[in-house]
């Protein structure tokens, strides 16, 4: 199995990135880490593994990146604004570095990017397209968490109202971006045994479902915990699903 590491300094979050590509050839998948990964978290925890099959076939490329906000949100040393913050600066590297390499490596400068990821990463993948549905057409969130109020300590800054889908969805206005998201498609998994949060997928769907942006809400049941044998089961699953 083909796989290809790359890292440059990226002028958007002002450090070095790493992203990695398992591959040769198909539709390419942003795998995105928890909190605490980095791009090759999914191979340590044999994610890569369980889509050897869909990988190998062709069908699919997968790609991953440091979890750069991702351990801002969760140093517990950081200020809000600064989460906030260099959440829009992660966003920023996602749809202005990253996807466009993904492009480039793909041959294809408009192909269009599948977006994975479990508890921060599902959130991330979330994220990225409902602020970038030109860029992404399908988001496979697991175990996902999806609102960080608690992580703001009361503040709401502005940097937080365009990072997070739960606050900036509701008031999108008509226009070309939700035409666009009106088009692509949701998936909201979760178990729902220890450490899993549920109800997070239910108040995604809230604000999906009346915006009118095509979704699903899938509950594994209690054996399904907040783990990575969990998300070994699921992602293959969606992959076979949505990418034949």
């Amino acid at each position: 199995m083909d796989k290809v590491a790359q890292r440059w300094r990226s002028p958007h979050l002002g450090q070095e990135v790493l992203a990695v590509r398992w591959g040769h050839a198909g539709t390419p998948l942003l795998l995105y880490p928890t909190a605490g990964g980095d791009a090759e978290e999914g191979e340590r925890f044999k994610m890569i593994h369980v889509l050897k099959p869909a990988i190998e076939a062709g069908r699919i490329r997968v790609y991953a990146c440091d979890s750069v906000a991702g351990r801002t949100w969760s140093d517990g040393e950081s200020s809000p604004a600064v989460r906030a913050r260099t959440q829009n600066r992660f966003d920023d590297y996602i749809a202005k570095e990253l996807v466009p390499a993904i492009r480039k490596d793909c041959g294809d400068p408009g192909i269009e990017v599948v977006a994975a990821g479990a508890s921060i990463g599902a959130f991330n993948a979330l994220a990225s397209i409902c602020r970038h549905p030109d860029l992404f057409r399908l988001a496979i969130c697991m175990s996902g968490t999806y609102n960080f109020d608690r992580w703001m300590d009361g503040q709401h800054p502005v940097d937080y109202h365009h990072c997070s889908p739960l606050h900036f969805l509701p008031t999108l206005p008509e226009g070309d971006q939700l035409t666009k998201l009106r088009k692509r498609f949701v998936l909201l998994a979760s178990g729902e045994g220890d450490y899993e949060a549920p109800w997070e997928c239910w108040w995604v769907e809230r604000v999906l479902g009346p915006k009118g942006i095509p979704n699903r809400v899938d509950l594994w049941g209690k054996d399904y915990r907040h783990d990575w044998t969990t998300w070994r089961a699921m992602l293959p699953k969606y992959v076979d699903e949505f990418l034949p």
